[in-house]
């Protein structure tokens, strides 16, 4: 289930009022290179990468995986490269089908990266929930535009948060997870984990490694990244796919070049350890800006 959370920035708290989830759930995350521009193939490598998940109750795909993260492509082609929503945010695409019956067939939830069109003609990039009895459903708008990205697309309206079991999942693409305040309303909202599909490019390895490990930190949750990886330059991806336990030690971490699917646990008892021990995120003060006194040496 999919549920709305306000747009970032401080708002009351509520992660004490959740209780922390009673069993571990097994999660996996992908690194792959899809073709750009090819929906339906790049549907059907998304199915076989969730069949070698086998066991994961989430798997998470990378940013654009279905279109593939390849600008020139998607400004050309946005009717060959988008899938359409309905006005309950329903995605009903024949292309998806191979990806839908993974997802049944793994009792999986699966999270994809899509370029997505509204029916008032905005387009996102968004994160696709696929759920384990096939229906798709559009989870969440990226809210946070990098550079070239707002010439093709519009930024999301609010931040969301995906249930599983009992685990609760906020869920940022990419340059998101760049902006402390995005992982912490996740936080704030009672999350347990933050799912960040992403497309980072070759030669950002070392803000690749340190943005997620630092939200998981940050917010005292699991962070499972995913990327695609490999492609011709200048859009060439640096894999990495990673999940982050709560105090950003990777548990998991891929390789900057092939494909992989790396599966991991995520322990509710860690989480509850991690979170009595660093008390953040009930120490912070409600007050810490806009004032500043101003001192002069």
């Amino acid at each position: 289930m999919i549920r709305p959370v306000r747009p970032a920035g401080y708002h009351p708290p509520v992660t004490q009022a959740v209780p922390l989830p009673t069993r571990p759930l097994t999660v996996a995350t992908v690194q792959a290179e899809p073709v750009p521009g090819d929906v339906a193939g790049n549907a059907a490598t998304a199915a076989r990468l969730v069949g070698r998940a086998a066991g994961a109750r989430v798997v998470v795909l990378p940013e654009l995986f279905l279109p593939a993260y390849h600008p020139p492509v998607l400004g050309a082609d946005p009717a060959g490269t988008d899938v359409a929503a309905g006005a309950d945010g329903r995605v009903d695409d024949p292309r998806l089908d191979p990806l839908r019956a993974a997802a049944r067939d793994g009792a999986t939830s699966v999270v994809i990266g899509a370029a997505v069109r509204h029916p008032d003609r905005r387009r996102t990039i968004s994160s696709l929930v696929v759920d384990p009895t096939g229906a798709v459903t559009v989870g969440y708008d990226k809210q946070q535009l990098w550079s070239g990205e707002r010439e093709l697309f519009v930024p999301g309206r609010r931040g969301a948060t995906l249930l599983v079991d009992d685990w609760r999942f906020g869920l940022g693409i990419c340059y998101d997870g760049c902006f402390p305040e995005h992982g912490r309303a996740a936080a704030d909202d009672g999350a347990h984990g933050y799912l960040c599909p992403s497309g980072y490019l070759a030669g950002s390895e070392h803000r690749r490694d340190l943005y997620y490990a630092a939200r998981a930190l940050d917010n005292t949750m699991y962070v499972v990244f995913a990327n695609s990886v490999d492609g011709a330059d200048p859009w060439r991806f640096n894999g990495g796919a990673a999940v982050y336990e709560p105090e950003g030690r990777a548990l998991v971490r891929g390789a900057d070049t092939g494909e992989d699917v790396l599966v991991a646990t995520l322990d509710p008892a860690a989480l509850g350890a991690t979170r009595a021990a660093h008390t953040m995120l009930t120490d912070r003060l409600p007050h810490q800006g806009p004032a500043r006194a101003t001192l002069v040496g």
